[in-house]
């Protein structure tokens, strides 16, 4: 036998062990805080369950299978006939299942209570921690309902199915389903994110549905049931949704010309596609397919928003655990003051992105009954997907370098989110576009500013240094409306006044003071580490340290 103790050089003593099997909505006091502060604690049980889940190595295991065995695409099967299929590992269909169970594309809709959109928000923004690939199709299923209930026949088809908790892997015809997940397809090489270059076109077939040929560059989640994608017709660009298989249970007349290979999102299947005569029904009015389709885009943007802020929450407990268990010259990380000031940092800013992200999901809960609230929804919703999608890259890069090479290697987590952190900047409208819809919105929707104004003013009074910065930002905010090159700058402004005011007003007194002292100060570099010495970063950085 080999002696045992001749393969044994080192005994390993200073390595943390694994975060798994912990409740990540019980470990998150600001998300727990935000749900009460928004009328969603009645959905608390149903958290803490997606909690556990999202925590547990069960789950942690299928996210890393999921992204290691990437999906494939199978064109045609063994007897040479066209398929068009998407062939994914079992861990993704495990993810989805239990995502989907737990209302985390539905609750918003099926929920007729205060509340409900922060309370799917909430689910979503725990989920996006245990796996953020599978919350694509998640969340366009839950932003599609909107839009399809804009035709009653494709309502009373599709949304009893879409708003399923059953989640049904089989790529087949949605009749023989029980529950179905929604895509969409607007992208084209020539335009991006310009849909007024929508090439693709739509024949009327005279019997109310149309039959649509062209090439899209981008199609999310190319295996959905139902997909809604944008077409020209004699009037214009349109809207119109799709099955993804025929009634005779064929594929609907697409063709997949390949997966993408992403960065990141690497467990989720991103397309590019050739409509081939793809049966399909209007949707909206003829001719006003884009303004039909941002309804669901508006959506999916807010939630671009709520996954930036999920990742940074998610690199910051992984790197706050790291450091509270690695030692190094005789202390603790998490005790060498100035770990403690890199991580009270990052911790400030994701709390500040949590609570903006799930004050723009309020806002959709309350804006059928308050008109101000939905004038602040329409501005507030860019706002919050540029900054926050902004802020998350330089956050996971931070905590990264906190695990030193240990998050540099697959092995961990830390690498997943860091290639996944860009993403959301550039899905639904990269950066530019999303401050040019800033302006846009206070062009068209007059009501828009003043309602951001007003949110702002109610945190004035409790801090002199915001009020200060508000009143700059007031004189300022004309000048810089009208000149398109200082978007960026007026929007960067505009979201760290309104995250100061969310924290002021009900954030942690400590995070607050913190956030105005050195955000909204003339010095702030946007690097994270430089607190000042009357900021308690012990305190706050061991406040960060998940509880297993």
């Amino acid at each position: 036998m080999p002696d045992a103790f001749f393969y044994a050089t080192h005994e390993v003593l200073n390595q943390p062990p694994p975060l798994t099997d912990f409740d990540v909505y019980g470990a998150d006091a600001t998300l727990q805080r935000i749900v009460k502060t928004f009328d969603a604690d009645w959905a608390r049980d149903r958290l803490h369950r997606a909690g556990r889940s999202a925590g547990s190595a069960e789950v942690q295991e299928w996210a890393r299978q999921a992204n290691r065995f990437v999906p494939e695409l199978r064109t045609h099967d063994r007897f040479g006939l066209r398929i068009d299929e998407i062939e994914f590992h079992p861990a993704w269909h495990e993810l989805m299942t239990r995502a989907m169970a737990d209302e985390c594309h539905s609750l918003a809709w099926t929920e007729k209570r205060k509340g409900a959109h922060v309370a799917r928000s909430a689910l979503a923004y725990v989920w996006n921690q245990g796996e953020t690939g599978v919350m694509c199709p998640i969340l366009m299923t839950y932003a599609s309902t909107p839009v399809l209930e804009k035709n009653a026949a494709v309502a009373a088809e599709w949304l009893p199915r879409v708003l399923s908790r059953t989640y049904d892997k089989r790529q087949i015809r949605a009749r023989d389903k029980a529950g179905a997940t929604c895509g969409m397809a607007m992208t084209e090489k020539q335009g991006g994110s310009d849909l007024r270059q929508t090439q693709t076109t739509a024949t009327s077939n005279r019997d109310g549905t149309w039959s649509i040929v062209g090439h899209k560059w981008f199609f999310s989640v190319p295996h959905s049931d139902v997909f809604l994608t944008l077409a020209r017709t004699e009037k214009g660009v349109s809207c119109f949704v799709c099955a993804g298989w025929l009634e005779d249970g064929s594929r609907n007349r697409l063709a997949i010309q390949r997966l993408k290979d992403k960065c990141g999102n690497r467990s989720n299947a991103s397309s590019e596609v050739e409509f081939r005569g793809a049966i399909g029904t209007l949707i909206g009015e003829e001719g006003r397919g884009i303004a039909t389709i941002l309804e669901m885009g508006h959506l999916t943007r807010i939630d671009c928003a709520i996954s930036s802020a999920a990742l940074m929450r998610q690199a910051l407990m992984q790197a706050a655990h790291h450091c509270s268990h690695r030692r190094a010259f005789q202390r603790a990380l998490i005790d060498q003051p100035i770990m403690q000031n890199v991580l009270a940092d990052l911790s400030i800013e994701a709390d500040a992105a949590a609570w903006l992200a799930m004050r723009v999901s309020a806002a959709m809960d309350r804006e059928k009954d308050d008109a101000a609230e939905r004038a602040f929804n329409r501005i507030a919703a860019p706002i919050a997907k540029y900054w926050i999608c902004k802020r998350s890259p330089p956050v996971v890069v931070e905590a990264l370098e906190c695990h030193g090479g240990n998050g540099f290697i697959e092995d961990g987590v830390m690498a997943r989110l860091y290639r996944e952190a860009p993403l959301n900047g550039v899905w639904e409208g990269s950066g530019n576009v999303i401050c040019l819809d800033v302006l846009r919105s206070m062009q068209r929707e007059p009501d828009s500013a003043p309602a951001l104004i007003d949110e702002l003013r109610a945190a004035r009074g409790a801090d002199k240094r915001f009020d200060a910065f508000l009143a700059r930002l007031e004189s300022d905010f004309i000048d810089l409306a009208r000149h398109e090159g200082q978007a960026r700058r007026l929007v960067e402004r505009l979201a760290l006044a309104l995250s100061a005011s969310l924290l002021i007003r009900h954030g942690d007194a400590a995070t607050a003071d913190a956030f105005v002292a050195t955000r909204l100060g003339g010095e702030w570099s946007g690097h994270f580490g430089d607190l000042p010495p009357a900021v308690d970063a012990g305190a706050l950085a061991r406040a960060a340290v998940p509880v297993l």
